[in-house]
């Protein structure tokens, strides 16, 4: 029960709500459940690393979407998962990465994956850092609504943050 268990459960209630087509649904949670999947080509050491990065350990973490896309993309099934993958970092305002997309050219499970992504990141103590309470989470969402976010997507999370919530399973 880790934090592509929790993301992946998240996109999974919040695809739902949104009412998206069966299929949209699982290949947004499937996409969820692999956002990270790039991250077996980072070096532990910076992935275990208690405390803040360095600006050189950043810029190796933040290739973790590339290697993720290029691991999908052996397998032609994984074409759109690739793509998903490959963005889930990129904002809404283009100032994301790794490709620095904006707006409604983000596809779209990964305009969901980066919301449920930030909140799980917020809701779980970090080593250089305490988790962020409920209330705080739900405040920093809001604030980055048309800047980090996809406006529609942050209207869905506040209107069924409980929910949200819940199926992630913090102890509120």
């Amino acid at each position: 029960e880790g934090h592509s268990q929790r993301v992946s459960d998240m996109v999974l209630a919040l695809a739902k709500r949104m009412g998206f087509s069966k299929d949209e649904v699982m290949l947004f949670h499937f996409s969820a459940h692999l956002h990270d999947i790039g991250k077996i080509g980072i070096p532990d050491a910076i992935l275990r690393k208690n405390g803040r990065l360095t600006d050189a350990e950043f810029a190796v973490i933040k290739q973790h979407p590339e290697i993720g896309a290029r691991i999908l993309r052996k397998s032609p099934a994984f074409a759109e998962i690739a793509e998903i993958v490959l963005h889930h970092h990129e904002r809404f305002d283009g100032l994301g990465y790794p490709d620095g997309i904006s707006g409604y050219n983000i596809p779209l499970g990964s305009r969901l994956i980066a919301v449920c992504d930030s909140i799980d990141a917020m809701m779980t103590t970090r080593s250089y850092r305490k988790a962020f309470s409920e209330q705080d989470c739900y405040e920093e969402i809001k604030r980055c609504s048309g800047t980090r976010y996809d406006p529609d997507v942050v209207d869905a999370v506040m209107t069924h943050w409980k929910e949200l919530m819940k199926v992630a399973g913090y102890n509120l």
